[in-house]
């Protein structure tokens, strides 16, 4: 997670997977969707059809504290288990009471410091039900997600003791046939407590207040597999694109094949990859398993030509290719396999630099990333998951980094679709990194910790490897592992055939084998001001910042009333001392005294809710605006360039006040539109470090003809400077060409001025707009107190002349067209009236009912500024069941404007 390694504190909370089973009905997503919890009673059908896989439906839970009874009552079909709780079929146990309203929303105020700690202190009881009537097919359980361990039984049988069953990321294949019966079939776990500082679980750190149950519970699937003597397993393909021309691609498929059987047997092994179809017969002896392997050695047709080549989002296409294998026994089929799989190349190479340089399909990728979060009571929602990703496209990011909290198959199924590449990788400074990382909070590791580590890296390497969004993998956060640890992990890696870069940490390290991780971790974490990612120091813009940010995202004020009662609001904006329970559990971060002393500082002091709010919007928008544009200026350098960097975070698991560039609710605040503004693909921008005015093209052919025009203005719409450069070209790729430089200084007393960038074609058409706000006193940082998280500001930038600025109207029409399910409302603003002074930050929303945010919603451009006598047109997409049968509107307010609602019908 962070920089330095004194930053961690134990406070801490396991968990898994962002899957749970049961939604919390008003503080999920902002929907108020809730997935329909299990029903007692349910029972889950499981057909009898060779290489069927089945999901359980859903379980009954309850504390073992409440259980009398035996396991093997518990766990034996027909038991009454009455007032056990239902819970969906991926549930932590808090997730499930959660779904039953047994606690207040824990994403209001502090209601979930009223959740008790001691009830998740013991055991509790996971119990379904399935039916099975052809008993002739053998039967598997086949899960991973346990958080921490578990006893397995079936039917009154204990089948696996939590000795057995451990570890969040290990998978566990039960052979159940034995114990299953006709008709209906129990499955229980005794699923244990979790403690991420002693399990090799995931936790939470500093990134919110953790769940009160560590997320302990079944948080993947349970699949019931049923299939016939012989067994496929780990199939998958191996890809070797030829790079750069990608003209071939080689494809060999492997896959496990095994008797289950105490007699030899002989098999047909058929299939097909990308169209090409292969057999092969083989014998194996009693209990035998063997490796088959297709090449095009042997099948010439798994030799592509003209392969169709995955590419990341804003590269190319995204195709997938399908893999079908079966085995059959006697002419009847035994088991089946399917894989999805893209070809395409990445290597990671360390550049002169000795940092890690991204190519993808042998072009050089500067990597602009987020940090991902599940939900922190680990729900899974599909649909939720689908729109955040949405929103990463959006904002023009290509990387998500997971680190720990590794989702299900399905968030890497819509990562593949969309072309967001993923960098998962092990978490900082618990039981993970126990051995290594003598700041963390961690436990040393036993003999047992280092084969659960091992099982751990196998299967999610073996679960990951056919998705072409992966990125690399990254074996340490804060720490690297030592020569054994790693070992262990690329032992179970090199297994597995896994095809893209592995990291031996998110930090500034090494391992023995790997070496140097071509990365750096120095922050910031918290406030600094937007001239701080131009220098070459610190997080500043060179190499590869993994994780990075100027801190706090205040939220708009519709989700700050969401999540906070009127007196915590009202100690927001008037006590930077004061304790915010909605930024972290960390001494560190746990008051806004350095964000707030920034805001004031250089803004004016809060007068209001509301003028903090609008002054955080401008803020956020600045900070964040700036560091993705001195990583993209940079990544072209001849000296110490740019390679990535990934924002602290891309989302928060709950209602928080900081490192998110969209909130829990998916409300877009200034931090948001900063970034959607700096990585548009053809951008024009300021660089503070040199007053150079520069173009960045990430569009794939060169710009030519383009002119840059840049004036500056006081506030009150005073022209002081007024200056064109014609004829700019610029290659496309990331390439850049600088088109003039600003004075350093003009006429004028102002100190403080608003800089309007305008970037035309050659046809005079307008394809970038950026409006800047500056001061002729620049932040002074002082470098030589820099601690892991920010480098103190000692002189702030002088903006409150922006507080003169005159209020001036903007004018609103807009008119929605909705086709499909999918609404689209055009508006037009225009800045009318009399005076010079521009309209800044003019922020638009989509409401409905009562006000309220229509969301999510991808707006063309948004949080604009204009001029007397100009006007912008901007689109709002958006899902019309989100209008809940209400009429749309839309809500104009800014940095100086008067707000105003007006219909969009």
């Amino acid at each position: 997670m962070f920089a330095r390694p004194t930053r961690r504190l134990p406070l801490a909370a396991a968990a898994l997977l962002a899957l749970g089973g049961a939604l919390t009905t008003g503080a999920w997503a902002g929907r108020g969707e809730a997935t329909e919890p299990h029903r007692p009673g349910r029972i889950t059908p499981v057909p009898a059809a060779a290489g069927a896989t089945t999901a359980l439906s859903g379980y009954v839970i309850q504390s073992a504290a409440k259980v009398t009874d035996s396991a093997a009552a518990v766990s034996s079909p027909g038991y009454p288990a009455r007032n056990w709780y239902p819970a969906g079929p991926r549930s932590t146990v808090l997730a499930a009471l959660l779904a039953n309203g047994v606690y207040a929303d824990p994403f209001r105020s502090t209601h979930q410091r009223q959740i008790p700690r001691a009830d998740f202190e013991v055991p509790w009881w996971y119990r379904s039900d399935f039916a099975v009537e052809d008993t002739t097919r053998r039967t598997f359980l086949d899960f991973s997600g346990v958080v921490s361990a578990a006893d397995v039984y079936v039917n009154g049988r204990l089948v696996a003791p939590a000795s057995r069953v451990t570890g969040a990321y290990t998978r566990h294949e039960l052979d159940i046939t034995s114990a299953v019966r006709p008709g209906t079939n129990t499955v229980a776990f005794r699923v244990r407590p979790n403690d991420p500082n002693r399990d090799l679980t995931m936790g939470w750190l500093d990134w919110l207040q953790p769940p009160p149950d560590r997320n302990m519970g079944l948080v993947r699937d349970v699949l019931v597999r049923r299939g016939g003597p012989v067994a496929l397993r780990d199939a998958h393909v191996v890809t070797r694109l030829a790079v750069p021309s990608l003209a071939t691609a080689e494809l060999t498929v492997r896959a496990l094949v095994r008797n289950d059987t105490g007699s030899a047997v002989t098999t047909e092994v058929t299939g097909s990859a990308a169209g090409t179809r292969f057999a092969r017969t083989v014998t194996l002896g009693a209990h035998e398993s063997k490796t088959l392997s297709f090449s095009p050695a042997d099948v010439p047709g798994l030799r592509l030509t003209r392969p169709r080549v995955w590419w990341p989002a804003g590269m190319g296409k995204q195709p997938l290719y399908d893999l079908d294998l079966t085995a059959t026994v006697a002419g009847r089929p035994s088991d089946t396999a399917h894989e999805t799989f893209g070809i395409r190349d990445v290597r990671a190479p360390l550049n002169s630099d000795g940092d890690r340089q991204y190519r993808v399909n042998g072009r050089a990728l500067l990597i602009k990333g987020g940090g991902w979060s599940p939900d922190e009571f680990l729900r899974w929602d599909r649909a939720y998951t689908e729109d955040r990703l949405k929103y990463a496209l959006d904002l023009g990011l290509n990387t998500l980094r997971l680190e720990g909290h590794l989702e299900p198959d399905e968030f890497f199924d819509l990562a593949d679709r969309y072309g967001v590449l993923a960098l998962p990788g092990w978490e900082c400074c618990d039981k993970w990194e126990g051995d290594v990382n003598p700041n963390g909070s961690g436990e040393p590791w036993s003999a047992t910790d280092h084969a659960v580590a091992k099982a751990s890296m196998a299967a999610e390497a073996a679960r990951l490897r056919d998705h072409p969004s992966m990125l690399s993998f990254l074996i340490g956060s804060d720490a690297a592992p030592d020569a054994t640890i790693e070992r262990s992990y690329l032992d179970a890696l090199e297994a597995a055939d896994w095809p893209v870069p592995v990291v031996p940490a998110a930090s500034d390290t090494s391992s023995p084998r790997l070496g140097d991780s071509g990365m750096k971790m120095t922050g910031p974490y918290d406030w600094v001001p937007p001239g701080y990612w131009y220098a070459k120091q610190e997080g500043g813009a060179t190499g590869f910042n993994s994780e990075t940010s100027a801190g706090p995202s205040i939220p708009t004020l519709d989700t700050l009333r969401r999540m906070m009662t009127p007196a915590e609001l009202d100690t927001l904006w008037k006590d930077p001392e004061a304790r915010q329970y909605h930024r972290s559990p960390s001494l560190t971060f746990g008051t806004l005294k350095i964000y707030d002393e920034a805001l004031a500082g250089r803004y004016g002091a809060p007068t209001s809710l509301a003028d903090y709010v609008r002054k955080a919007q401008l803020a956020q928008y600045e900070t964040v605006r700036a560091q993705f544009e001195a990583y993209r200026r940079n990544a072209t350098d001849a000296e110490r360039p740019a390679t990535g960097v990934v924002h602290w975070m891309f989302n928060s698991g709950w209602p928080s006040l900081h490192w998110q560039l969209t909130d829990r609710y998916l409300d877009q605040n200034g931090a948001y539109f900063g970034a959607k503004k700096a990585n548009e693909p053809l951008h024009v921008q300021f660089s503070y470090d040199d007053r150079s005015v520069v173009v960045v093209n990430n569009r794939t052919a060169a710009a030519r003809g383009l002119t840059a025009r840049a004036t500056l203005f006081d506030p009150d719409g005073t022209r002081r400077y007024d200056e064109s450069a014609a004829g700019v070209t610029v290659d496309g790729g990331g390439a850049r060409a600088t088109a003039l430089t600003l004075p350093a200084s003009v006429d004028g007393e102002s100190r403080t001025h608003l800089l309007r960038l305008v970037l035309t074609d050659a046809h005079g058409k307008e394809v970038s707009r950026n409006v800047y706000w500056l001061s002729t006193r620049p932040d002074t940082l002082d470098w030589d107190d820099t601690t892991w998280y920010y480098t103190p500001t000692t002189e702030y930038a002088d903006l409150t002349g922006l507080a003169s600025m005159a209020r001036v109207p903007v004018s609103a029409t807009a008119v929605t067209r909705a086709s499909e399910g999918v609404s689209t409302t055009t508006v037009t603003l225009r800045r009318h009236g009399r005076g010079t002074a521009p309209a800044l930050l003019t922020d638009v929303d989509m409401v409905g009912a009562e006000g309220k945010p229509v969301l999510p919603v991808r707006w063309s451009d948004n949080q604009v500024s204009l001029w007397p006598g100009e006007s912008v047109t901007l689109t709002a997409t958006y899902r019309t069941a989100d209008l809940r049968g209400s009429a749309p509107r839309v809500r104009v307010s800014g940095w100086n404007t008067p707000p105003t609602t007006v219909p969009a019908s």
